[in-house]
């Protein structure tokens, strides 16, 4: 692996970036609210003898529901081995706080915590890379989600993608939580693999989203790309 500054097209420096965005995600996505990789402005790499490899990063993440722009500086550290979840550190992010979604994430709450039959979806987005426009709430907040398990996953040799919620159900809830099972496809660029993950997923305005539960299945071997990987 090469140290000092990076060439900001090449895998090294655009592996610690998506770090990056999933660790947004898990910060602060929602339903209404996901972050995307846009650019990589500057990479810097180091050796740390004792704790791992360390990414000095300044990116640019679009909040792809709104289509705005934020900048963020950032540390990556992979530990040695990859035995742990890289660490992340971001500085200079303040623009992500001013995107309000306050609004938005209430009225979908309110559509989904007052309906009389649960949501449920399969092939987000279908063959065709369509995702009808009622079903986009469940993508995005699956691709959320995903952000969980693509951050602890990460190590300096993957690149994950979300690429497709097979299906996701919502369940019944006796609380403020709703409640989601989902199945969903991720796809590793370096390898070129379709991992299939199952993951019990909650969220409410006021909480947040939460991974309750998560659990790789079998690889299959005979799946393609699903289409429109992000």
């Amino acid at each position: 692996m090469a140290t000092g500054e990076l060439n900001t097209n090449h895998y090294p420096a655009n592996r610690a970036a998506k770090v990056v965005q999933h660790y947004l995600n898990t910060r602060y996505g929602s339903p209404c609210r996901l972050f995307g990789l846009q650019r990589v402005h500057r990479g810097n790499a180091e050796e740390t003898a004792e704790s791992g490899r360390k990414y000095e990063l300044e990116i640019s993440v679009q909040e792809v529901i709104s289509n705005s722009t934020a900048k963020c500086s950032a540390e990556v550290l992979f530990a040695i081995g990859g035995q742990s979840p890289p660490d992340v550190q971001t500085s200079s992010c303040e623009d992500i706080s001013k995107i309000n979604t306050t609004a938005q994430e209430e009225a979908l709450y309110q559509q989904y915590h007052a309906s009389n039959s649960l949501m449920s979806a399969e092939s987000l987005p279908d063959s065709y890379g369509h995702i009808d426009p009622d079903l986009k709430p469940l993508w995005h907040l699956g691709s959320v989600a995903s952000s969980f398990v693509m951050l602890e996953e990460s190590t300096e040799d993957t690149l994950y993608n979300m690429a497709q919620v097979a299906n996701v159900t919502q369940l019944k809830t006796e609380n403020d939580q709703l409640k989601f099972n989902y199945h969903v496809l991720l796809h590793d660029m370096v390898s070129q693999e379709i991992l299939h993950w199952k993951l019990l997923v909650t969220w409410s305005p006021a909480g947040g989203v939460n991974v309750l539960q998560r659990e790789q299945m079998p690889k299959c071997h005979e799946c393609e790309k699903p289409p429109n990987a992000i």
